[in-house]
């Protein structure tokens, strides 16, 4: 057996923990830039705007019901994020980090009644955390997932649905639609409409090896997991990922080469710290400059940059970035957004050494290890000059709340 706890609404969420006031009452949450609605809790969700709504098409709605609206606050999200994953680590030795909001969590082993366990886990986060989770069990992650749904749409089960027995099973997978089901997209599911699947419950009764020839292994492996058999096991070490990537759009349009190439070393900043927290080094990169495209003259650039050895020194990898945008910089138009991609990956544990060629030194690998260990306890307090200080480009985030726990100025004031 598995849970799978989630987070509920979580960025909505995360607003009212410092915010009693917000309880209550709807909440949304705003793409970068203030572009669109990303998170919204359970009130602001029954006023039936659709998903991802413009904020500009429905901001008078908003206003008339009194809705609370806030700007991403990454850094808030991400630190409440941490305090629940490491309550929920207390529960059990075995746990996959899933996504920010999301942990499996094992229950191999454990006896008695695992709703109530489950109930005891939501209520825990609650009182340590103030982040209200749901919980999901059962014998497979897709179930779980499943499991979880119900245990946030039903308020008779408190929080936390366990599915144990087979009847159990069958009357979830009946009240579940097909194309809610986990890794079964829009596209695939009107495939399956096509033949006359239309829930969790008819896609469970297909044969699983016809499934596969006409859908491939990602099918066969859904269906034996929605009739119990565990195929996707819990990924405690996630592997490294072959591909950093850090891009955004800016917050005001960028005009000037200097403003551009301080974006530029921005995001290859973060996505080098990335880079060094999975312990790799990155042989090849990307970066690209583009103006709108729905400007008359749009205009899009992008170069690969090879370095001439594997490093994860951010100032080497900075450097030869700016000279690229240099390159393609065209004068007098609009920028709108700039990235980063490290596109060639290597461990920095085994790694092939060239006689001939040079490689990272000591040196710079133990300053780099030094910046980070400062950052993590006091972030964004060591950076290269060229990254700026006043990022006027910078995101567009005019609804900003404090970061409450991660910068000084911003604690909670009692009075």
């Amino acid at each position: 057996m598995l849970a799978l706890v989630d987070c509920n609404s979580f960025y909505a969420s995360c607003e009212q923990v410092f915010r009693p006031d917000l309880r209550g009452r709807p909440v949304v949450v705003l793409s970068n830039n203030d572009g669109c609605i990303v998170a919204a809790n359970r009130q602001a969700k029954a006023l039936n705007f659709p998903p991802f709504s413009p904020y500009f098409k429905v901001e008078g709605l908003l206003r008339h019901h009194n809705v609370a609206v806030f700007s991403s606050n990454y850094e808030l999200y991400g630190d409440l994020s941490q305090r629940v994953m490491d309550t929920l680590r207390e529960y059990s030795p075995d746990m996959e980090v899933y996504s920010i909001d999301e942990a499996f969590i094992g229950l191999e082993g454990f006896s008695g009644d695992l709703a109530a366990y489950g109930r005891q886990m939501r209520r825990r986060v609650w009182r340590d955390v103030r982040i209200p989770v749901s919980v999901g069990i059962a014998t497979s992650k897709t179930l779980a997932k499943i499991a979880n749904h119900l245990a946030k749409q039903q308020r008779d089960l408190q929080g936390c649905c366990a599915i144990y027995t087979e009847r159990e099973r069958i009357d979830a997978l009946k009240q579940f639609p097909c194309d809610g089901v986990w890794g079964i997209g829009h596209r695939l599911s009107g495939r399956l409409r096509d033949q006359g699947v239309m829930s969790a419950w008819d896609l469970a009764r297909q044969q699983p090896t016809l499934m596969r020839k006409q859908f491939g292994v990602t099918m066969e492996r859904t269906i034996r997991e929605l009739n119990g058999e565990a195929c996707i096991g819990l990924d405690q070490q996630p592997q490294p990922k072959q591909q950093i990537f850090s891009t955004k759009t800016f917050g005001e349009r960028i005009f000037e080469l200097p403003a551009l190439q301080e974006a530029v070393s921005n995001y290859a900043s973060k996505a080098m710290e990335k880079l060094r927290a999975q312990d790799s080094l990155v042989s090849t990169a990307l970066v690209f400059i583009q103006t709108s495209r729905f400007d008359e003259n749009s205009y899009s650039r992008s170069q690969i940059v090879q370095l001439s050895h594997p490093t994860n020194d951010t100032r080497r990898l900075v450097a030869l970035l700016r000279n690229a945008v240099a390159d393609m910089f065209m004068v007098g138009l609009p920028y709108s957004k700039a990235g980063v991609g490290l596109i060639e990956i290597i461990s920095a544990r085994h790694q092939q050494l060239s006689l001939i060629s040079d490689q990272q030194s000591a040196k710079s690998l133990q300053l780099m290890g030094v910046v980070d260990a400062i950052n993590e306890k006091m972030p964004r307090s060591v950076f290269l000059a060229c990254n700026g200080t006043h990022k006027a480009w910078g995101m567009k985030r005019e609804r900003l709340s404090p970061a409450y726990t991660t910068r000084w100025e911003d604690l909670p004031r009692v009075k």
